[in-house]
């Protein structure tokens, strides 16, 4: 978990104040509730480490820095939704929801941390009428949930949604 403090740190990326280890089981499971996340007890154990995930959720605004610069237009995305930074099988990841102001669509925006900084490894944009992603996490344990599908890699587009989310494959 330390390594995942300093990445917060190094940041910039202030906590709502829900940092934690979970089973990953567990913690994707319960995606709809990730401000109301509970934590194992400090001397609980999970038997098998690689079945843990040590989490935060971040406040919306300590992220909108990272999204102009990295997509170089001053509040196009507007997070609407808790993002989440995590550590898994030691990667570590980041994933955004935000309102795309430019395209006027939802949009869920995945990140891994690798030693040249983030990688963008997912990127859905999402309305009622039409979703459209581009995926390359196959080479993780990771998918999005689509209307009910769960999409690993590619680019394309499927019928319209009111949600997507980021869980095991």
């Amino acid at each position: 978990m330390s390594k995942l403090r300093n990445i917060l740190i190094g940041a910039g990326i202030a906590t709502v104040g829900a940092i934690g280890v979970k089973k990953a089981v567990d913690y994707f499971q319960e995606k709809k509730q990730e401000e109301a996340v509970s934590q194992l007890p400090e001397d609980a154990s999970i038997s098998n480490p690689q079945e843990e995930v040590a989490f935060a959720v971040v406040e919306s605004n300590s992220v909108q820095d990272f999204l102009d610069k990295t997509f170089g237009t001053v509040g196009r995305y507007q997070p609407n939704r808790s993002p989440k930074i995590f550590e898994y099988q030691d990667k570590d990841y980041m994933v955004i929801w935000a309102y795309d102001q430019q395209q006027s669509k939802n949009q869920m925006l995945v990140f891994l941390y690798t030693d040249k900084g983030r990688e963008m490894i997912g990127s859905v944009g999402y309305t009622a009428s039409k979703t459209d992603y581009r995926l390359n996490m196959q080479n993780t344990p990771f998918a999005v949930a689509v209307n009910g599908k769960k999409l690993q890699s590619g680019e394309g587009e499927t019928s319209g949604t009111n949600d997507v989310d980021f869980v095991l494959a």
